[in-house]
C-alpha cells in the first residue's frame, strides 16, 4: 500500500435520542444559525420542530434556507451564502441527506470568500476557510456527513463536480440517529443502499498492492449491506436494520476503507454527467453505471480483483472457471442484487435516450481528457459504456 495519514476532525454523536446533544454542541459556535434543509419533509416527521426545539435552548436565532434540491444546484449555494453575509450568520446547521450536506459545505465555504464557490467547485480557485457547520443525518446513503466532499450541480452549464476543500469542509460534529429515516421513502432507501456499495466499490478498484485489510472491510461492507437491505426494505421502520445501514453508509465514505491508496471513481465522474443532464437520482444512475463500466474495463490485467469480489462477496463458484467468466459472474449477481431490491438497470428507464450520449460523454472530460484511476478512460470509452447501457 502507498504511505499514508489519516485525518478525520468531525464528531460522530450516533444512536438513538442523540439529538439532545445538539444544544450543547451548537453552542460552542455561535448563536446566529443558518438552518439547511431539503423539500420538507422533515416538518412532516417532526424532526424540523424537535431541531428547532433544542436551538431554542439556547436561544438561537435561526435563519432558514429550506429547498436544497437532490442534485444541489450552484444557486442554491449562492442564496445560502448571500444570507450568511447579510445577517452574519455563525453557524450552519444541515438537517437532511447527503445533497442538503454537500451544499452546506459549500455555503460555508462561500460565506468566507468574495469568490464565486463555482470557480472553487470547478478547482479554477481555492478555499481557505469556511464557517463552522454541524449536520443531522436523516437518510443513509453519501456519507457526506463525515468527510470533506461535496458534489454540486450548475444546472444553467449543465455540469456537475466533486469537489471538497479538507479541513474546512469536515463537519464539526454529525448527530446520526437511526430513527430519524424511519420515514424515508422505498426509493430513496434504494438509492441509499446503492450509493454506500458503490462508494466501498470504487475505494475496490485500485492498483496499490498488499491492501489486504483494506480490502477485507470493503468487503465485509458489502456483504453486510446485501443481508441488511432485503430485511430494511420490508421492515422500514426496524431500528436495528435501520442502525446498521446507517453506520455502513458512513463507514463507506469516512476515508477508513481507503487507507494506502486511491479508488477509481470513474463510475461516479460518468453518472455525474449523466444527472448533470438529465437530472436523475444519483443511486439510481449508479446502479444503472456500476455494472457496464465493471464489464467495459475487465481484462486479462485485473481479473484478478474481480474474481476475488466474485468470490468473497458474491460466492461465485470457481470450479475449473476461467477467471473471467468467474469475474462475469460476480457482476451479474451485483447487477442481479440491485435489480432485486427495485434499483434501475436501464438509463431507459429514466426516459434517457441516444439522442444525449453524446452530450453526455462530452461532460465526462470537462476536467480532463482522462479520467478514472483503476484503468484510464477517454470520452470514447464513456460513449461506449452510456450505450451498452441504454
Amino acid at each position: 500500500m502507498d504511505n499514508f495519514t489519516y485525518y478525520n476532525p468531525t464528531k460522530l454523536i450516533f444512536g438513538k435520542g442523540q439529538l439532545d446533544t445538539l444544544p450543547a454542541q451548537v453552542k460552542q459556535y455561535g448563536k446566529k444559525v443558518l438552518l439547511i434543509y431539503g423539500g420538507g419533509s422533515i416538518k412532516r416527521n417532526g424532526i424540523y420542530d424537535n431541531v428547532m426545539d433544542k436551538l431554542a435552548q439556547i436561544n438561537a436565532e435561526v435563519y432558514e434556507l429550506p429547498g436544497v434540491e437532490p442534485n444541489p444546484r450552484i444557486s442554491t449555494v449562492r442564496k445560502g451564502v448571500d444570507i450568511c453575509k447579510k445577517e452574519g450568520i455563525e453557524f450552519l446547521l444541515a438537517v437532511g441527506g447527503g445533497s442538503t450536506i454537500d451544499c452546506t459545505k459549500a455555503i460555508a465555504v462561500g460565506a468566507k470568500t468574495e469568490i464565486d464557490m463555482w470557480d472553487i467547485v470547478t478547482k479554477k480557485k481555492q478555499a481557505n476557510d469556511a464557517l463552522p457547520f454541524g449536520t443531522v443525518l436523516t437518510i443513509s446513503a453519501t456519507g457526506s456527513e463525515m468527510n470533506s466532499g461535496s458534489v454540486i450541480t450548475n444546472w444553467e452549464e449543465n455540469e456537475k463536480h466533486g469537489w471538497g476543500a479538507a479541513p474546512y469542509t469536515y463537519p464539526k460534529f454529525s448527530i446520526l440517529d437511526p430513527a430519524h429515516t424511519f420515514s424515508v421513502p422505498k426509493n430513496q432507501t434504494i438509492y441509499g443502499i446503492v450509493d454506500m456499495m458503490s462508494h466501498v466499490l470504487e475505494h475496490y478498484f485500485h492498483q496499490a498492492e498488499n491492501t489486504k485489510v483494506q480490502d477485507r472491510f470493503c468487503e465485509s461492507i458489502l456483504i453486510t449491506v446485501m443481508e441488511t437491505a432485503p430485511k430494511l426494505l420490508k421492515d422500514p421502520e426496524n431500528y436495528e436494520l435501520r442502525e446498521t445501514i446507517m453506520l455502513s453508509g458512513t463507514l463507506a465514505l469516512n476515508n477508513m476503507l481507503n487507507m494506502g491508496f486511491r479508488g477509481d471513481w470513474a463510475t461516479h465522474n460518468l453518472e455525474h454527467a449523466v444527472s448533470a443532464v438529465h437530472d436523475i437520482p444519483h443511486g439510481g444512475g449508479l446502479a444503472i453505471l456500476f455494472p457496464y463500466w465493471m464489464k467495459h474495463v475487465l481484462d486479462e490485467e485485473n481479473v484478478s480483483r474481480f474474481k476475488q469480489l466474485a468470490v468473497r462477496v458474491f460466492n461465485v463458484e470457481v470450479d475449473g472457471k476461467p477467471d473471467k467468466e468467474v469475474a462475469l459472474e460476480g457482476i451479474e449477481k451485483l447487477s442481479q442484487f440491485w435489480e432485486s431490491i427495485g434499483a434501475p438497470t436501464k438509463l431507459s428507464d429514466y426516459g434517457i435516450d441516444p439522442t444525449t450520449l453524446e452530450q453526455m460523454a462530452d461532460k465526462t472530460v470537462v476536467a480532463a481528457t482522462e479520467y478514472g484511476n483503476f484503468k484510464k478512460l477517454t470520452r470514447e470509452d464513456s460513449l461506449e459504456i452510456f450505450k451498452a447501457s441504454l
